[in-house]
């Protein structure tokens, strides 16, 4: 219990991770959503690792020479910029692709996570400094987060809170059913590029933050946990953001009550929720027969 007070008080030493950890755990879930509705779970694999050799591309320029931002925000902005660039375009080519039905999607998925990880490797090696810095950066660490990473990640993740909730209906009727939108008028492709830049800053912003496992873990697992429970796409998204924020909550709390890495913990504690999910699901058809 003293652990619980410490972690609520203003004054806790890691109040900035504790706090962009539950950031996470709501909003990410909400956004996973459309990863289920789409049915491009293993998108959720692919691109975290397609963000994380941006942010690796992004230093190599920068120890090259090339910098297309300012200075006071160059080297955290050209990692940032890099890795929304390579996300965003990383996902709307393979939706592209999977729109005008060309080839099988889960291959052109596994080159892409294939692709993502070499170059991510090649361009570490390639650089010829920085290299304990930039592994640091595309690890993430939860543990490190300094007010202006919690303030940058608050900022954005809200307002992609906003527009989410806003623009709710177009989002589920443009990845439920493309062709009713386009019967009744809606502009799929512009829905569709704004959705993927939604998805593109959350992945970018939360792998710089907190790694590319613990994003794909909130991203894809506690929409899938709903969906098994929930019926209706209200309570799909409330169960979803539930199961992500009370897992990164109960999650940092055993990291820090027992000093356990907190993105290992965190996600674990997913899956235990996700097999929970599956036995209760089984057990209800069960006693429905």
């Amino acid at each position: 219990m003293d652990t619980m007070f410490d972690m609520l008080n203003p004054g806790f030493l890691l109040r900035n991770s504790f706090y962009a950890s539950l950031i996470v755990g709501f909003i990410c879930p909400l956004v996973g959503v459309y990863f289920v509705l789409r049915r491009i779970i293993f998108l959720g694999v692919a691109v975290p690792q397609i963000s994380s050799a941006g942010i690796a591309f992004a230093f190599l320029l920068h120890t090259l020479g090339l910098h297309p931002l300012p200075h006071s925000v160059e080297e955290r902005g050209t990692a940032l910029l890099g890795s929304f660039l390579f996300t965003f375009f990383s996902i709307l080519v393979l939706a592209i692709l999977e729109r005008r039905h060309k080839g099988m999607a889960e291959g052109r998925i596994g080159v892409a996570y294939a692709l993502g990880g070499a170059a991510s490797i090649l361009f570490v090696v390639w650089n010829p400094s920085g290299e304990s810095e930039i592994l640091s950066m595309l690890r993430g660490n939860i543990i490190a987060i300094n007010n202006i990473d919690l303030l940058l990640i608050t900022g954005v993740y809200f307002s992609i809170l906003i527009v989410l909730i806003g623009f709710q209906r177009d989002f589920v009727l443009i990845s439920f059913d493309p062709d009713l939108a386009v019967t009744i008028g809606k502009n799929v492709l512009l829905w569709d590029i704004l959705l993927y830049l939604i998805i593109g800053l959350t992945i970018s912003l939360g792998v710089m933050t907190v790694g590319p496992l613990v994003i794909f873990g909130f991203l894809v697992i506690p929409p899938v946990a709903a969906r098994m429970l929930t019926f209706g796409m209200k309570p799909f998204c409330i169960v979803s953001s539930l199961i992500g924020g009370l897992s990164a909550f109960l999650g940092f709390y055993l990291s820090y009550r027992f000093d356990l890495p907190t993105g290992a913990t965190d996600v674990a504690l997913l899956c235990l929720v996700l097999f929970a999910s599956s036995i209760f699901c089984i057990v209800k058809r069960h006693f429905k027969k």
